[in-house]
Order: C-alpha cells, then sequence, then structure tokens
C-alpha cells in the first residue's frame, strides 16, 4: 500500500538551518539544520529561548493520537484530521501512522501544501467555485492518478460553475463531491431536502463531477454541550443522516462517503451516522487539545467523561518583563503570540531555580492582552513571588489560531529535551 504522504519530502525539513525567521528558539542555534539540534536533544530553557515561545509536549501528542486512533476504531468511523489546526507535515505524517484515512483542508491554498508534500487523500471541507483553484485541481489530478479529493457542493448554481471551470480546463478526471447539509443560520450547506435533492440531480447530470456522498458540520451548530445544544446536534445529525440515506442509491460510487465531525461533538456523529456508510470524522484539535475551549467541551475531557482521555500537548512560555504597580505583572506574549478568540491563556508554571512550579499561580489571571504584552492579575500568594525576569508557561485556549503564530515549533520531552521542530505553512 502506498504511503498517503510523501515521507522523503517531509524528512527533508530536517535539513533547514535555523535563524532569524523562527522566532523564540535560542540565538545560538542559528546556521545549525532542524536535525543537527534534534540529535543533541538540547534542553530548550538552558538553549536560551528568545521569549515568548510555543512549545509541544512529546508525550501527551503520543498519547492524543493513540487515544484517537482507539476511539475511532472502536466506534467504527475513519478519520480524516482537519490539517488546518497545524498546517504541519510532520504532525501530519504522524496523524497518518496512527491511521488517519486523508486530510481535511479549508481552502485550496492548504490542499496545495499538503499536495507539496505528497498527501494522496484529500478531504476539502468547503465549496470550490474559483475557476483558477478548480484548474489547478484539474491539472493536479490528471498528472497523478493516485491523488484523490473530495470536495462539498450546496447549489446548482455551484454545480454549474464547477463542471464549466473544469471542461474549460480540459480535466480528463471527475473531481468527487459531497452534497453538503447546513442547518439554518449557520454557514454553507443546502437548507431543506428540496436543494439538496436538486443539487444531487445536478451534480449527477455533470460530466466533470462525480457523486460520492454526504457532508455536514455540526459544530457551526456551536460548541454548547448543554442537553438542549445536544438535543439540536442530534436532529441536524439526525437529518444528515436521512438524506444519506435517500441520496445514497444514487451515489456513483460502491462505498458512500457520510462525513461531519468537529471537535466537540464527534461522538454525536459516531452515534447517529455510524455503520450504514463509510463515516469520515474530520475533528483537528485532537492532536493538541487545550487549557480552555475543549478542554470543556471535547466527548473525551469534558467534566464527565472517562478518565484517560486528551491531555493538553501545546503551551506558550513568557517572561515577566514588569510589574509596574501591585497584583500586576506584564509578560512578553501577545496577540501575536497567543490564541484570545475563544479564552485568554491560563497560567500553569512559574520557572524558578532551573524547574518549573505550579502553585504559586493558582488564582492569577491572565485579564488583557495587547498585541506583544499579556496583563496578569495576581493573586495575593502570588504578589510576593513573581518577579521580572521570571518565565511561566501558560496553557491556551483553541489550539488552531496558535500555531498560526509559529513557523518552528520545539517538542520537548518529559525533561524539556528537544526531539523535534515542527515547521508550519500558513
Amino acid at each position: 500500500m502506498k504511503s498517503l504522504i510523501n515521507a522523503a519530502a517531509v524528512a527533508a525539513l530536517a535539513d533547514d538551518r535555523v535563524d532569524w525567521r523562527y522566532k523564540g528558539l535560542p540565538a545560538a542555534w542559528s546556521g545549525r539544520t532542524v536535525a543537527q539540534i534534534c540529535a543533541d536533544a538540547p534542553d530548550l530553557f538552558d538553549a536560551g529561548p528568545l521569549g515568548p515561545v510555543c512549545v509541544l509536549a512529546e508525550e501527551a501528542l503520543s498519547h492524543n493520537l493513540t487515544t484517537m486512533a482507539r476511539w475511532c476504531a472502536h466506534h467504527g468511523v475513519e478519520l480524516a484530521p482537519h490539517g488546518k489546526t497545524h498546517m504541519s507535515p510532520q504532525l501530519l505524517a504522524r496523524q497518518f501512522g496512527a491511521g488517519a484515512c486523508a486530510v481535511t483542508a479549508a481552502t485550496i491554498s492548504q490542499v496545495r501544501t499538503y499536495r507539496a508534500f505528497g498527501a494522496r487523500e484529500v478531504v476539502l471541507a468547503n465549496e470550490l467555485v474559483d475557476a483558477a483553484g478548480l484548474a489547478w485541481l484539474a491539472a493536479e489530478l490528471d498528472a497523478d492518478a493516485d491523488f484523490r479529493l473530495i470536495c462539498w457542493v450546496d447549489s446548482v448554481a455551484g454545480v454549474a460553475l464547477m463542471t464549466e471551470a473544469l471542461q474549460a480546463a480540459g480535466a480528463r478526471r471527475q473531481v468527487d463531491i459531497c452534497v453538503e447539509l447546513g442547518a439554518a443560520g449557520t454557514r454553507t450547506g443546502c437548507r431543506d431536502d428540496v436543494v439538496a435533492d436538486a443539487v444531487a440531480t445536478a451534480a449527477l447530470a455533470s460530466p466533470r463531477l462525480r457523486l460520492v456522498g454526504v457532508a455536514g458540520y455540526e459544530a457551526a451548530l456551536g460548541h454548547d454541550v448543554s442537553a438542549a445544544a445536544v438535543e439540536r446536534v442530534r436532529a441536524y445529525l439526525t437529518w444528515v443522516h436521512a438524506v444519506a440515506t435517500r441520496l445514497a442509491p444514487r451515489c456513483e460510487v460502491p462505498e458512500v462517503i457520510v462525513t461531519a465531525g468537529g471537535s466537540t461533538h464527534f461522538d454525536l456523529v459516531a452515534q447517529v451516522l455510524a455503520g450504514d456508510w463509510r463515516t469520515i470524522l474530520r475533528s483537528g484539535a485532537y492532536l493538541t487539545n487545550d487549557d480552555g475551549l475543549y478542554l470543556r467541551t471535547s466527548p473525551l475531557t469534558r467534566p464527565g467523561a472517562q478518565p484517560g482521555g486528551f491531555v493538553p500537548a501545546i503551551q506558550v512560555w513568557a517572561q515577566v518583563c514588569s510589574r509596574p504597580e501591585p497584583g500586576l505583572a506584564l509578560l512578553t506574549m501577545g496577540r501575536r503570540d497567543v490564541s484570545f478568540d475563544q479564552d485568554l491563556p491560563v497560567p500553569q508554571q512559574l520557572r524558578r531555580s532551573s524547574r518549573w512550579v505550579a502553585d504559586e499561580l493558582v488564582n492569577c489571571q491572565v485579564v488583557k492582552l495587547n498585541d506583544q504584552h499579556a496583563f496578569l492579575r495576581l493573586s495575593p500568594a502570588a504578589e510576593t513571588i513573581v518577579d521580572v525576569g521570571d518565565w511561566i508557561a501558560f496553557g491556551v485556549s483553541h489550539p488552531c489560531t496558535v500555531f498560526d503564530k509559529w513557523q518552528l515549533i520545539p517538542v520537548l520531552d518529559g525533561r524539556g529535551r528537544v526531539t523535534e521542530l515542527v515547521r508550519t505553512f500558513f
């Protein structure tokens, strides 16, 4: 069986030389290749990071990969993890190694990035009506018989635009499409059965498209995990199931695909959709999980979840640069370094005497971010402890908007030594 990614292209990233392009990394590493640095397994902190710096935890990454793979196998679903989360061929290679069947992308540019590293199975979870993007896709499909891409369509107009653009590009292969279903008031997707059936009929009539299944995105309904919210999601997925049941006999492949699944309600996706066809989840944040949004909402970490679920695998370290008034510390970390779209960063550990300690930061809270500073409100207990020059490690909320701020991220073992430097391409 052919690999789902070009291992040689991924391995070649280790030949890149570290320099000023990669913020946060020690200046002493400049001029050395990634392979040379990792071969020495340096202690990142001893090497002198030019903070702030984002880090990943090797043990947590491995745990989350194994946990998700086992969960999917147990529930009879496949996983095409969303590559927009990290945009890292190295991390994608790990996900393929753990059994992922494809990579999900949100844009044609993201598809191009992963194709540069030989990704063979891609789910484009979006409408593709851009003539230039379709022309590129047609050429890519025609040049590589092993490349397969599935994308969405939710309108007869979209079918017509795709067909016209692919014909103009001289496409020889058909593009696989799923009819996308969307709940009222959310983003893309057919809103009712009449539209869904019309789109399917138009796709079947197109010489350049091949109908392969049905797609949805239940997380468009939100990340609420209350009983009422769960029932709304379940009702939406039940509709997806009904449409898939009706359209499955019309699909042009022997193995019909039904796909959904963000990182909050993938358990409901498996409950409602698995069993009657090839069910593919598209969760992405599971790889690192977090200390905010997904800690509260993931089926494997939210309150009431069974032990042994996902663990946070990503932190941002920053240094205290000012104590301008009582109860306040300013740190060298801001909106350009850490996510803030869901929750503010969570202070976790303070570095003192060459070790990280956690107790002093209980009840401390980041209350504001500027572009390059974090405002940390200190508890009375921390007031007399936190000082200028101290380093603090922060948990994050929503890893997608942390990864995009870092181009080269150290992966650390349990002793804080660098095992890998992960390259991102945003």
